[in-house]
C-alpha cells in the first residue's frame, strides 16, 4: 500500500525551512517527502518521512514517488532564481519551465491514481511584470495579477508560463479527450514579492539590496547599494511568505476565484531601508553605487500590488509591516547571528 504524503521539492531552501517546521508541528499532519539537489540541513531530516537527493528533471525520480507514495498536496519550490537564470538561461528554462511541467504531469497521474484533486502550490514572482519605464510605474500605482505581464527576465518569463500551464492542468487539461481525465491538479499560485529571510544569507538577488543592507551593517562592513534612493518595489518577511502558502493550501476550492494571486506587505524605498538599518546600527556605512541592468529589473516590476484577491478569497493578513518586520524579526535576528559568530542560523 502506497502512502499518503505531502512532497515538497527545493526542500533545502529558505521557504523549505519554514514550511518543513510548520508542517511537522501541525496537528495530523501526513508524513513529509522531499526532493532537493542537495542533502538537507541536518536539523530538518528529524521531520522527514523521506528525504530525495535529485533533480525534478529526473522522471525516474519521480516515479520512485509515485510508486511509493500517495501525494494530496505539493508544494514546488524549486527553482533556479532571477541573477543566475540571466546568466544561463537554457539551464533556467530547463529546470524552472521543464521541471515544472514533469511536476505538473506527475500530479495528474496521482489525482489519477487515487481519483481526488492533488492541491498542487507554485510560488511565482512579481518578475512576472514588466512595466516599460519609471513614469508608467509611477502611474500604475497598485498593478493587479492581470496587468503588465510583459516580463522582461528569463526567470520573470518562466514563471508566468509556469502559471499558465497550472490554469491549463485544472481547467483544460486534454479538453478534447473523449473522457475527461480522471481527477485533476488543483494549481494554486501566489505571486511572492521580494521575500526577505532573517534565516539565511542574501545570495545575490535582484530584490536582496534590503537584507544586504542589514547584513553589512551587522558585520560592521561598508555596502555599496546596487539601486538608487528612491528605487521601490513591494517586500514580504519570510514568515508571512510560509503562512500566505499554508493558508492557501487550506483553503475551500469553491472559495477561489483565480489561480495566481498577488501578495504584498509594504514596499519602502531603498532610502528608507537605508534610514532604518542605520538607526538601528549608527555606525553602518551604506552609500550607493548603482549597477544599472539590476537597476533597469527593479524598475521594471511594480512599487506596489493589487493583492485585494487574496485578501478577499482566502484571507490573507501579513502579520509584519514595514517597521515590524525590521524592528521585530530581521534586525534583532541578524544582530544576534553576528555577535555569536554564526554565519548560518536555522528558520
Amino acid at each position: 500500500m502506497r502512502k499518503r504524503a505531502v512532497l515538497i521539492t527545493g526542500a533545502g531552501g529558505e521557504i523549505g525551512h519554514g514550511l518543513i517546521t510548520r508542517l511537522a508541528a501541525s496537528t495530523g499532519a501526513p508524513p513529509i517527502v522531499t526532493i532537493d539537489l542537495a542533502p538537507l540541513d541536518a536539523p530538518l531530516t528529524p521531520y522527514v518521512a523521506r528525504e530525495l537527493t535529485g533533480s525534478i528533471t529526473d522522471a525516474a525520480l519521480l516515479e520512485r514517488v509515485l510508486a511509493e507514495f500517495e501525494i494530496d498536496q505539493i508544494f514546488h519550490l524549486a527553482a533556479l532564481l532571477s541573477t543566475r537564470a540571466e546568466f544561463t538561461p537554457v539551464t533556467a528554462h530547463q529546470v524552472n519551465v521543464e521541471g515544472t511541467l514533469n511536476l505538473l504531469e506527475f500530479a495528474q497521474r496521482e489525482a489519477e491514481s487515487h481519483g481526488r484533486p492533488v492541491v498542487f502550490m507554485y510560488p511565482s514572482s512579481i518578475a512576472v511584470f514588466g512595466l516599460p519605464d519609471l513614469e508608467t510605474k509611477r502611474r500604475a500605482g497598485r498593478v493587479t495579477e492581470d496587468d503588465w505581464n510583459c516580463p522582461t527576465t528569463m526567470y520573470g518569463c518562466n514563471k508566468l508560463y509556469c502559471e499558465h500551464l497550472g490554469r491549463y492542468y485544472a481547467h483544460h487539461y486534454k479538453q478534447l479527450a473523449a473522457e475527461a481525465p480522471a481527477g485533476r491538479v488543483d494549481f494554486r499560485c501566489v505571486r511572492f514579492p521580494g521575500l526577505i529571510s532573517a534565516a539565511t544569507i542574501p545570495s545575490g538577488g535582484t530584490s536582496d539590496y534590503a537584507p544586504e543592507m542589514i547584513h553589512a551593517a551587522a558585520k560592521g562592513e561598508r555596502y555599496a547599494c546596487f539601486v538608487r534612493p528612491d528605487a521601490r518595489i513591494p517586500f514580504m518577511a519570510m514568515p508571512d511568505g510560509v503562512d500566505a502558502l499554508l493558508h492557501l493550501a487550506a483553503a475551500p476550492r469553491e472559495r477561489l476565484t483565480r489561480t495566481a494571486y498577488n501578495l504584498g506587505a509594504f514596499n519602502p524605498s531603498a532610502e528608507e531601508i537605508r534610514a532604518v538599518v542605520q538607526d538601528a546600527f549608527p555606525g553602518a556605512e551604506i552609500d550607493y553605487v548603482v549597477d544599472a541592468k539590476r537597476q533597469g529589473i527593479v524598475d521594471s516590476w511594480p512599487a506596489d500590488v493589487d493583492d485585494r484577491a487574496a485578501r478577499a478569497d482566502w484571507g490573507f493578513a501579513p502579520k509584519y509591516d514595514f517597521h515590524r518586520a525590521f524592528a521585530d524579526y530581521l534586525i534583532p535576528a541578524i544582530r544576534t547571528r553576528y555577535r555569536a559568530g554564526h554565519e548560518t542560523i536555522g528558520m
